[in-house]
């Protein structure tokens, strides 16, 4: 950037690449009946009405994982649409913890 000072004289500042941080999110394992039954879409719709970036994937093991990003009020309504779930399934409890992101999403996905 060049500034122009006092008496016409020339400032030039030179300022270093901005140092980025890694994005906090939230992190979710979702156990109970929760495959099979539409979650993962639930999630997704979700997700991206309350403008929450992140994504919802199907483990081996029968539960799913959710990874969301936004403000903590709307993290907050995120994860408790989670705790309900759709429909047909039954939570039995949602492990919770807050992890940092190398990459900052862009939008809200279901992953294989």
């Amino acid at each position: 950037r060049t500034w122009f000072g006092t008496k016409g004289s020339v400032v030039q500042i030179h300022s270093p690449r901005p140092f980025r941080r890694p994005m906090k999110a939230t992190h979710l394992l979702i156990e109970g009946v929760v495959q099979g039954v539409g979650f993962r879409f639930f999630a997704e719709r979700a997700g991206r009405r309350l403008g929450v970036r992140g994504y919802v994937r199907n483990l081996p093991d029968g539960r799913v994982e959710v990874v969301a990003a936004a403000a903590p009020g709307v993290v907050s309504l995120f994860v408790e649409e989670m705790r309900r779930g759709p429909r047909g399934a039954r939570v039995q409890s949602v492990m919770r913890s807050e992890i940092d992101l190398a990459d900052e999403p862009m939008g809200f996905e279901v992953r294989a």
